[in-house]
């Protein structure tokens, strides 16, 4: 099996955690988050932390910040254990609210801006916010006093909101808060998932869970000192959260936010500020590729290119490769009750092993298993079954759902995969997702992988369709600025690379993106309806 090498399998003991037995952790890990923001400003401190436009912060400035923050919020009444709601778009605020809310040992609920009314209600009621602090532009989205009785106080960022208070009066200057002591099992953050079949339900993360996936990304992408990330996905997303602002912490580097992605700015950011690393889906890669000429950027700093949440056609790995020789690309897949990452693809295999999503990270472990939870041999299909310290205690508030997705220790993924005898994962589909069509099984990401590789196809998707010969044919939504585009054009090109009852029995094309929910993940359940 393909290992860790052994400056990264070294550093791990075996230690119980939630009840779990024989659980692989960093014996030289930080207690919790906190520790970690002293660390990054004793190694850093004169560094910029957070770089957004034309502010910079060191980390000096910023852990006196977020003392002053913290105390404002501990005047307001926000104590060990209290849920503080962060609604807000990529910005320096959010950091320094972030931190600050866990400096009191209190619990951050971050929230996707795009999230409908009905569903913040849902959340902020769910985790029992008892302060909510916001983008002051959303106040008209957000769901009225009436709606949730137990906020005791609303803040707004960036302008004044009715019922709200500004954030830059929290804190009086000279005015600090102490980290309060916490356990490094207690939760730290939760994020609530995405809801594509239900509500949304709350991972907990706790400083333990969030400590290592840190460190995973830090060992695994060879980051330190130096190193500036960009975030340009949500930083309420787990992603966001846990590839860039805590990773970024946990190597004393630099966060630099881009408030909305942009193709060409994107660019311009790396170049300018010597980006070293990104994590973000491949649509975005897809739009640089479409829409900049790279030769016009000085993009030698990019180092690390993460991606995942989606399929990267062979044809985006190799361009990329060949305009950006320094970017090593590298899938990782995981989920929010993974805290991001349980697997990572090694640097140097980004071209060799690009159907894969990785091998699992250093302290984690992973099941392949059948319906019956019996273990499947190598190279056959069945449930991903994962366990490690990255694996999050539970759902906020829900023993049911907790019971139904967690057993002895590991999260039931619903991910289809297979493992093979190297230990690299290949992820073949959702298993709700998979398509059954006369009586042969149906891989929805295999007709995505095939799909987005043509050069016409933006993005694309597969569902099944009801049909009462078959039982479900197959049908894709594609998004394309070709007109010529069509049905047959498609299958043509299936012909070389897929069996001939895995062909598009249907085709819709449209040029707008495919609906996604908060999370940016394509809702097929919007599809399925619009195919009707």
């Amino acid at each position: 099996m393909q290992i860790w090498p052994a400056q990264i399998t070294d550093r791990i003991v075996t230690e119980s955690h939630f009840g779990r037995d024989n659980l692989k952790c960093f014996a030289d890990r930080p207690a919790d988050i906190n520790i970690m923001v002293d660390e990054a400003v004793a190694r850093n401190a004169g560094a910029e932390a957070l770089v957004c436009d034309d502010t910079r912060i060191t980390y000096e400035a910023m852990v006196a910040r977020i003392g002053t923050l913290a105390a404002g919020l501990r005047d307001l009444g926000v104590a060990q254990g209290d849920r503080v709601a962060l609604v807000m778009a990529n910005c320096p605020e959010f950091v320094l609210s972030l931190f600050a809310v866990i400096r009191l040992g209190a619990i951050a609920v971050p929230i996707n801006v795009r999230e409908g009314t009905p569903e913040l209600a849902h959340i902020l009621n769910d985790c029992g916010a008892k302060v909510l602090i916001h983008d002051a532009d959303l106040s008209g989205h957000l769901p009225g006093d009436a709606e949730l009785p137990l906020l005791r106080q609303r803040i707004s960022v960036g302008g004044q909101a009715p019922g709200a208070l500004a954030f830059e009066d929290i804190g009086a200057a000279g005015h600090t808060a102490d980290p309060v002591p916490v356990q490094e099992e207690d939760t730290a953050v939760i994020l609530y998932t995405s809801g594509t079949t239900g509500k949304p339900k709350g991972a907990m993360l706790t400083h333990f869970n969030i400590v290592h996936s840190s460190m995973h990304f830090e060992l695994a992408m060879e980051l330190g000192i130096g190193d500036s990330s960009l975030l340009c996905v949500p930083a309420s997303h787990v992603t966001g959260l846990i590839a860039t602002i805590f990773t970024m912490l946990r190597t004393a580097g630099t966060i630099v936010i881009m408030r909305a992605f942009e193709a060409e700015a994107f660019l311009q950011i790396i170049a300018r500020e010597r980006v070293s690393q990104t994590l973000i889906v491949p649509a975005m890669y897809n739009l640089v590729l479409l829409r900049c000429d790279l030769s016009a950027y000085d993009l030698s700093s990019w180092r690390i290119g993460g991606y995942g949440g989606a399929p990267m056609a062979a044809s985006t790995i190799a361009e990329l490769s060949e305009k950006v020789p320094t970017l090593n690309l590298m899938n990782a897949y995981g989920a929010t009750e993974l805290t991001s990452p349980a697997t990572i693809l090694p640097i140097g295999y980004g071209v060799s092993r690009a159907d894969s999503v990785g091998i699992p990270v250093p302290c984690g472990e992973i099941r392949v298993r059948d319906e019956a939870g019996r273990d499947l041999p190598r190279n056959t299909p069945g449930e991903l079954w994962i366990r490690g310290p990255n694996v999050v205690p539970g759902y906020w508030n829900n023993p049911e759902k907790t019971a139904a997705e967690f057993h002895d220790g590991y999260w039931k993924s619903g991910d289809v995969g297979s493992m093979d005898e190297e230990g690299f994962i290949t992820l073949h589909d959702r298993r709700k997702d998979m398509i059954i069509r006369g009586g042969y099984n149906i891989y929805s990401a295999e007709i995505e992988n095939t799909l987005i590789a043509h050069p016409s196809v933006m993005e694309c998707a597969a569902i099944g369709r009801a049909d009462p010969v078959l039982g479900e044919k197959l049908h894709v939504f594609v998004q394309t600025e070709d007109p010529d585009l069509t049905l047959e054009v498609l299958r043509d090109y299936c012909k070389a690379h897929l069996a001939d009852y895995k062909r598009p029995d249907f085709a819709t094309f449209t040029r707008d993106p495919l609906p996604r929910n908060a999370n940016g993940k394509i809702v097929k359940r919007a599809l399925r309806e619009m195919a009707g």
